[in-house]
This record gives C-alpha cells, sequence and structure tokens, in this order.
C-alpha cells in the first residue's frame, strides 16, 4: 500500500510539474527537482536523471502541440540547438565527477543561482506584452529569425523578428552546460536566450524553448543512464505524469496572456531559486 500511495505522489507531482512547466517554458525538469529533492528526500543525482527523462517527455507532450498552432518556431529553434548540444555533453560529464566527489550540495546552490539571476532581466521586460519587433541585425536574414503566430488570448495574427543570433547560441551553450550538470532541460536559460538576448515574443520563446528541452535531455539523459543515475521506479510515474500534465499546459498557454505567463515565470524562478540555494546551505 505504501508503495502504491508513493507511486500516486509522484504521479502528481508530475503532472503538477508538467503543467507549469508546460506553461512557463522552463520544462518539468525545474519544478520536479525541487519536488523530488525537498519533499520525498531523493537524493540529487537520482532526481536529475528523473529530471531528465521527464523533460523528454515534457518536450513531447508540449511542443507537439507548439508546432501545430505554429506557436514554436523549429527552424529557430534548431539552429539553436547545435551549441545546446554540446553542452549537455560536456555538463552530464561534469556532473560525474560532482558525484563521485561528494560536492553536490553546491548544485543545489548553482542551480538556485541560476533560476535567481534569470529574474532581473525578465523582470526587466514584464511589462513588455506586444513588444514591436522591429530588431533586426544581419542574423535576421540568414537564421531566418522572423515568424508569425495566432494569438488566442488577443484574437490577433502576431508578427515578429529576432536578432543577435551570436548571443542566443552563446547563452544556449551555456544553458546545455547547465542542463547536463543540473539534470533540467534548462528551459530557463533557453527562454532568457530567446527572450532577453534575440528579443523574441514571450509565448514564441516559452513554446520553442519546451521543443529544443528534449533534444537536450536526450544527450544529457544517455550519459545519466550510463552513470546509473536514472532509477526507473522514480522516473516512471513522474514521466507518465508530466506528460499529461504538459500536454494541458501546452493547451492553457494558448488562452492565457503573455503577460500572466511572465508572471507566472516570475514566480516561480524566485521560489524554487530561494528553495534551491537553502537546501544547498543545508538551511532547508
Amino acid at each position: 500500500m505504501m508503495i502504491l500511495l508513493y507511486f500516486i505522489a509522484l504521479l502528481l507531482a508530475g503532472i503538477a510539474s508538467g503543467l507549469v512547466g508546460a506553461m512557463s517554458g522552463l520544462g518539468g525538469g525545474v519544478v520536479i527537482i525541487p519536488i523530488l529533492t525537498l519533499l520525498f528526500g531523493v537524493p540529487l543525482e537520482y532526481a536529475a536523471g528523473a529530471s531528465l527523462i521527464s523533460t523528454i517527455a515534457t518536450s513531447s507532450g508540449a511542443a507537439s502541440a507548439y508546432v501545430k498552432d505554429k506557436l514554436a518556431n523549429i527552424k529557430i529553434g534548431m539552429s539553436l540547438e547545435i551549441a545546446t548540444t554540446l553542452g549537455a555533453i560536456i555538463g552530464s560529464l561534469l556532473a560525474a565527477y560532482v558525484y563521485a566527489n561528494g560536492i553536490s550540495k553546491w548544485l543545489f546552490v548553482l542551480f538556485g543561482a541560476v533560476l535567481l539571476l534569470s529574474l532581473y532581466p525578465t523582470f526587466r521586460q514584464y511589462e513588455d506584452v506586444h513588444r514591436k519587433r522591429i530588431n533586426q541585425d544581419w542574423s535576421t536574414d540568414i537564421f531566418q529569425l522572423r515568424g508569425s503566430y495566432y494569438d488566442k488570448a488577443v484574437r490577433r495574427t502576431i508578427k515578429y523578428s529576432g536578432y543577435r543570433w551570436p548571443l542566443g547560441e552563446a547563452i544556449m551553450g551555456v544553458a546545455g552546460l547547465i542542463s547536463g550538470l543540473l539534470g533540467i532541460g534548462s528551459g530557463v536559460l533557453k527562454v532568457m536566450g530567446m527572450d532577453w538576448g534575440m528579443k523574441l515574443p514571450m509565448k514564441v520563446t516559452t513554446s520553442t524553448s519546451n521543443f529544443m528541452i528534449g533534444v537536450t535531455a536526450v544527450t544529457g539523459s544517455a550519459i545519466y543512464w550510463t552513470l546509473g543515475y536514472i532509477q526507473p521506479f522514480i522516473a516512471a510515474p513522474v514521466v507518465i505524469g508530466i506528460l499529461f500534465g504538459a500536454y494541458f499546459g501546452s493547451k492553457l498557454l494558448q488562452r492565457t496572456a503573455n503577460r500572466s505567463v511572465r508572471l507566472l515565470f516570475l514566480v516561480l524562478l524566485g521560489i524554487i531559486g530561494v528553495e534551491m540555494v537553502l537546501r544547498g546551505f543545508g538551511v532547508a
């Protein structure tokens, strides 16, 4: 009976993580790792392993809906995926060293710091609901950083263009490194790179981020599996829950205002970031 209740609790945690992760563009991993470590007492390396597997589920559940509704920009996502994949390989190998030497507490601090540092650029653009996408440079046309989508919240088509592709690619490299190191899809930095760095609309960044994190997570999870950090009993219910949560979250995002999505993003970053830093220093 206790095993069944534990399974159900992990399933519900996965549903909540997938719902929030899909709407914010963070991916379910950013939410499920604090839940597993802080509430369920799961060691960080196994929580990270489950997170990477669940992130693939988040991407599959949410990205399919985003691609169908033309929210996710596949061309932009694929052009940025090279750097984040290479970063994920390096980060996963570095994680093996960290866990083997018993210094994983600093990963909690790093995790929280990454989230908290992402607050400032996102907060500065909180009032910016539909920016006029007039920013262009040489990379706008070369990497086809243009597109449009129908916003159901305001009932009109939004046209946009982005720029500063090299800056976005650099941030994606760091995002991949953090993904492999912490076992997350690094949606935080992906959203930040496209929103703050490349000036793309928030709904486009969150949906494209959900598409990208799956590819990044596949790279990291292969190494985590080899290292023995993926426990099926923990990962299975989490993955199932996140898959359902991500699907419904993607549907809900389409009818939610950009400003509300950004507010959700900010609140989550603050709460989770503080909790993880406190855990790293042994306070929580």
